[in-house]
């Protein structure tokens, strides 16, 4: 159907009248998946941040012990101590507060302290992040602070929920969108299985072109770039039972969002693999999105005109129109 210099033709980006009833519908999807994963997902989590939380008011002796010796022996409570503070911060604002190293502060983040920061200037760095910490700790939530005296366990329970429930709703959306894309793809691998194609990885230094009729993967790099050679990931491949003209396969993109504004801020990183894809691969380059969730049209919009198609989760036999 696609000669090597004719695009593909479109399957909802030339359909504007469609977008306002499809994306009513996507929203709809995505919430009634939401309620059923979502509140089970989040207990779960909060029910493991709890207790990080706990072992971090422990390591500080209930917070009465933030200097830089507790941090070097407990790093990872940094992400549960800039939850207790009024506000709490988020990780740029402390970076910004305490004028302290932003390697330094994403390290702890993962549990582990820089490798290459000297002794002297490591706890230089600490001391700032303890001095604005302990200035800003949230009285309300640890009266005991006040009151100068070790908290009942029923204190340190109540306040650890509370710190809890404030790092679930920072890690609740990443949460949630791993989750969603887990479904997506399954969702297309079902799909795919139901008609006959079979999962198989490809060999990454062969051409994709070479890539077996009637098979599919999910999340492989494909090398992108003239001069210097970038990888970028892509969620599906598929090589249709009928092979294209140009033998490249079908690329496929799983997108969800759970709220308007999040997608307006990743639109532009679609544009830029498919210009990637398409310079690196022809014109021809068939790359779709597949949608679950809150996509408006201002954010379809922006994607037509860049030349990208979709296909949404709720009417996903629009596959059938790539080919496959």
């Amino acid at each position: 159907m696609n000669g090597s210099h004719k695009k593909p033709r479109r399957i909802n980006a030339d359909k504007p009248h469609l977008w306002k009833a499809d994306i009513a519908a996507s929203v709809d999807q995505f919430n009634q998946w939401f309620m059923r994963f979502a509140p089970e997902a989040f207990r779960s989590t909060r029910v493991k941040t709890t207790e990080h939380v706990k072992a971090a008011l422990i390591a500080t002796r209930d917070l009465r012990r933030i200097d830089a010796a507790t941090l070097k022996d407990n790093p990872s409570a940094l992400s549960t101590l800039r939850m207790c503070t009024a506000p709490p911060r988020a990780v740029d604002r402390l970076i910004g507060l305490a004028d302290a190293s932003k390697n330094l502060v994403g390290r702890m983040e993962d549990g582990k302290l820089p490798t290459k920061m000297n002794a002297v200037d490591l706890d230089a760095e600490l001391t700032k992040l303890c001095r604005i910490i302990s200035k800003l700790l949230d009285r309300d939530i640890f009266p005991w602070l006040d009151a100068a005296k070790a908290p009942t366990d029923h204190e340190r329970d109540r306040a650890s929920t509370v710190v809890a429930d404030r790092l679930c709703s920072a890690v609740a959306n990443p949460i949630v969108r791993n989750a969603q894309e887990q479904r997506q793809l399954k969702r297309v691998g079902e799909w795919l299985d139901a008609r006959g194609y079979r999962k198989q990885g490809h060999p990454s230094g062969e051409p994709l072109t070479k890539m077996e009729a009637g098979t599919y993967t999910f999340r492989m790099n494909l090398p992108v770039g003239k001069s210097i050679k970038v990888n970028i990931p892509v969620d599906v491949v598929i090589q249709p039972r009928k092979r294209r003209k140009a033998g490249l396969p079908v690329l496929i993109e799983a997108k969800s969002a759970g709220d308007f504004t999040n997608t307006n801020k990743r639109r532009k990183e679609e544009a830029t693999k498919v210009h990637q894809l398409q310079a690196a691969y022809g014109e021809s380059v068939s790359f779709v999105l597949l949608l679950c969730g809150y996509f408006g049209s201002d954010y379809l919009g922006y994607e037509a005109a860049e030349g990208i198609d979709w296909v949404w989760e709720h009417r996903i036999d629009d596959l059938l129109k790539l080919g496959l």
